[in-house]
């Protein structure tokens, strides 16, 4: 063992200094994280970087953001076997030959192969056990829920699901009458049933009527309670079963041998009590149950089935001058696209010809449509207006943002929060304690319990075991984050996971970038002042004027501002751009010039003591203040800075009313993060940021015990995304911060984070408001139904009043996970 220890390398995890490794553990000489020991499968990773060349893979000692390259490689060596386990107990882990799992017991299944791009082919998994997928309908052998397709298919597979479940309930339903008027004739006297036919006879025809309930209507229910019981999972199906399953065997057994039961199961006429109404009516309420799971199920998916939508089934391509309709999947980037009034845009791209006005609504949140024009990218789903526009078609099928949106709330609604640990422990051992308790209510009943005793031991523990059925407690979690997750990304806040909505929920600490997060992440025009007798938007339309040849961002913002406020712009003789300095040329025979002090110095100009301060004045603000120069004179000053958003004001204090303290840290000058910190009342900043120094920040905040949450969009922001509780990109960001981040905000502003806040909190809510009714009717219901109120109200609950509670109970939990669909 010794041996082998002194053999470890180490390496950053940041790659700070490429692949190079070390021979003693410690920290990292250049970013000082801890260096990670390289074992054999980072080795073979290790290696591969080598050879790709890739140093974007960023890690860190508790998450991992792979580069595509790499988790392509990793996956190939992972799928090498042809078998795997169905219940993945050993997550991806394959075999090469056909037998038993290890862990579990279950019969390996072959691997089918994967399916190639644009197939069709439909992957079928649980609600609750997202590891559970197999490429065909059915039930899951965990919990025996139905299982529906893992992404939403246009062609809407719950809905089948629905219609085949819903017959069978109807023709439970209609058997059902028949045998609920003969069980209870009693009740209806003047159908006079005991003289058209005996008690024994009528006994025979509940037994037709109820064996079709049982036997097809039913069926599958015994199959996954069985299952249950096989896999020692026990779950509602196995309480439904054994309950049932019990009522029906014994009143089949009633009407074979009768002569076998104690007198006390007997009327006195010597017939047994049948349960087939009992059996039959549990059966269908149950099945009601199921129906309207199905129905709600198929509204829990609405939000992708939206999202698929949006996606037109043509595209109008543009080839040799002539225009034709292809099918989308055969659109390839770089086509060119026509796109007519009031069509939807087919995929990403960027517009090359004429103009538009975009209602993006349906992938940003925002209702205001968005004027795009030559060079403008456009998204695909978006609705065009009312002109027409060619575009450039440069991200195609999965690679478009509409495609990774749906692809994401796939995931999160597929995912399980970290609250859903709690359901499941209760779960696991409540269905075991259910069971005890029936049999303690059977031998109580039958030991204390007034005559007939074993009838009431009997009936009562069937009752136990209607009302207990867990589904509502599993289905608390799992339905609110179908739901939210859904309703979210129609608010332009992507989850990867169900654990990021849980953790934003208890962030109270926000750490933001400056360029891009709360600004634009561009120079615009920010002041211009004249120092002599020429007026302020004159010195503007110089400064215009001189710049309008620069290709410069600075120049740039500048011709832009002036443009907005209408100023024309003529042009200038003898232009030239001096390095490092500015630009200069003619204007009506005099030398024009625009820059910085050393252009100014060129000039032989110099500026007054009064007029020095006010240019410090503007640079402390954070603008980069330049200097139009004529012939040897200063005339006047310009100056750009990357504004503020409009949102970012609004959504900061939004922010701190929900409890968040906001703090900025930036790679910019103290000066500009003084004003931008002051002018929006953060609660603190720091400048001059290095990409380790905001991971180091976020990790020293977590360390004090806050929950922090990070907003980005830069590359320089993943270690920092990476090791927040919960990471934000910013959609108009870089897609290693996206890859890096749980939460991505598709409309680049802070608004997304107060909107995503806000959304988390209501689904949290959602939750612990259905585990609260879970635990609450589980909690009184079984009480009730072991007869504890007997003896003071001589109150006892029969198990088809139990299977209605039962059924309700999941009803009232999905009614209630449908209501963030409002919110």
């Amino acid at each position: 063992m010794a041996n082998k220890q002194d053999h470890t390398q180490y390496y950053c995890p940041m790659k700070c200094e490429g692949d190079k490794t070390y021979d003693q553990p410690g920290d990292c000489p250049v970013c000082n994280m801890h260096l990670v020991p390289v074992d054999e499968q980072n080795k073979e990773e290790h290696r591969h970087s080598h050879a790709k060349g890739n140093h974007h893979h960023v890690h860190n000692h508790k998450h991992h953001v792979h580069n595509p390259e790499h988790h392509e490689a990793k996956t190939e060596k992972k799928s090498s076997g042809k078998y795997y386990c169905p219940m993945q107990c050993e997550g991806d882990k394959t075999y090469d030959e056909p037998g038993d799992c290890p862990v579990c017991g279950m019969h390996l299944k072959k691997k089918e192969s994967r399916p190639v791009p644009g197939s069709k082919k439909t992957i079928y998994t649980c609600p609750m056990h997202p590891e559970i997928k197999q490429d065909h309908p059915g039930s899951c052998p965990k919990c025996g829920m139905d299982l529906v397709p893992e992404k939403g298919e246009k062609t809407s597979e719950e809905e089948k699901a629905y219609k085949k479940m819903a017959k069978k309930f109807w023709i439970a339903m209609i058997l059902n009458v028949p045998i609920f008027i003969i069980a209870m004739s009693h009740f209806f006297p003047f159908l006079k049933l005991d003289e058209i036919a005996s008690k024994k006879v009528w006994g025979w025809i509940e037994f037709a009527l109820a064996t079709p309930v049982v036997f097809y209507s039913s069926w599958e229910f015994f199959k996954r309670g069985w299952s249950s019981i096989v896999r020692w999972m026990p779950n509602m199906w196995t309480l439904i079963s054994i309950g049932v399953g019990a009522a029906y065997l014994f009143s089949v057994f009633a009407l074979l041998t009768p002569g076998v039961f104690p007198d006390q199961f007997k009327d006195a006429n010597g017939n047994v009590h049948l349960y087939f109404e009992a059996a039959a009516v549990i059966l269908t309420l149950v099945l009601l149950g199921q129906v309207l799971e199905l129905r709600a199920h198929s509204k829990t998916n609405s939000a992708i089935k939206a999202l698929l939508n949006l996606v037109p089934p043509v595209a109008r391509v543009i080839q040799n001058g002539e225009e034709k309709e292809i099918p989308l999947e055969d659109v390839q980037a770089g086509d060119l696209l026509r796109v007519r009034p009031g069509e939807k845009v087919p995929v990403d791209g960027t517009v090359t010809e004429g103009t538009a006005t975009i209602d993006e609504s349906m992938i940003t949140g925002e209702p205001i449509p968005a004027d795009k024009s030559t060079g403008d990218k456009v998204t695909g789903g978006t609705i065009n207006g009312k002109t027409s526009f060619v575009m450039k078609a440069e991200k195609v099928g999965s690679d478009t943002l509409l495609a990774q949106i749906i692809e994401m709330v796939n995931q999160a609604s597929r995912s399980r929060a970290p609250i859903q640990k709690l359901a499941d422990v209760v779960a696991k051992y409540f269905v075991q304690i259910v069971i005890g308790i029936a049999l303690i209510t059977f031998a109580v009943w039958a030991a204390w319990g007034p005559e007939p005793a074993y009838v009431y031991a009997f009936v009562n523990a069937v009752a136990v075991l209607i009302i207990a059925c867990p589904c509502a407690l599993g289905l608390a979690t799992p339905m609110s984050i179908m739901v939210g997750s859904g309703r979210m990304a129609q608010s332009g806040v992507l989850v990867k996971d169900a654990r990021a909505i849980e953790e934003m929920n208890k962030v109270n600490t926000l750490i933001i970038d400056k360029t891009g997060t709360i600004t634009e992440g561009k120079p615009a025009l920010k002041s211009y002042k004249s120092f002599g007798k020429l007026a302020d938007d004159e010195i503007l339309r110089l400064a215009a004027l001189v710049d309008a040849h620069s290709e410069h961002p600075v120049a740039e913002a500048i011709v832009a501002g002036a443009k907005e406020k209408g100023i024309e712009i003529s042009g200038i003789e003898n232009f030239e751009s001096v390095t490092g300095k500015g630009v200069k040329g003619l204007y009506e025979g005099k030398q024009i010039g625009l820059g910085n002090n050393r252009l100014m110095e060129d000039f032989d100009a110099s500026l007054s003591e009064k007029q020095n301060e006010e240019v410090k004045a503007w640079q402390l603000t954070g603008q980069t203040v330049m200097y139009l120069l004529m012939d040897n004179k200063v005339e006047g000053i310009v100056s750009v800075a990357d504004t503020i958003k409009e949102t970012s004001a609004k959504a900061i204090k939004a922010l701190q009313k929900m409890g968040v303290k906001v703090y900025m840290l930036t790679g910019d000058n103290k000066f500009t993060a003084k004003a931008v910190a002051e002018e929006l009342h953060l609660g603190g900043y720091e400048a001059d940021c290095l990409p380790e120094d905001k991971f180091k920040k976020v990790k020293e905040l977590q360390e004090k015990g806050e929950i922090v949450a990070m907003a980005g969009d830069g590359i320089n922001d993943a270690p920092a995304l990476e090791q927040a509780n919960v990471g934000i990109a910013m959609g108009t960001g870089t897609d290693i911060a996206m890859q890096s981040a749980s939460i991505t905000l598709v409309k680049g502003d802070l608004n997304g984070i107060v909107r995503a806040r806000d959304l988390s909190h209501k689904v949290m809510r959602n939750i612990k408001q259905n585990l609260f009714f879970a635990f609450i009717y589980n909690s009184l219901g079984v009480p009730v139904a072991a007869g504890i109120l007997f003896p003071f109200f001589g109150i006892l609950l029969s198990p088809m009043i139990a299977a209605a509670a039962m059924s309700f109970s999941s009803v009232s939990v999905i009614s209630n996970a449908l209501r963030l669909k409002r919110k």
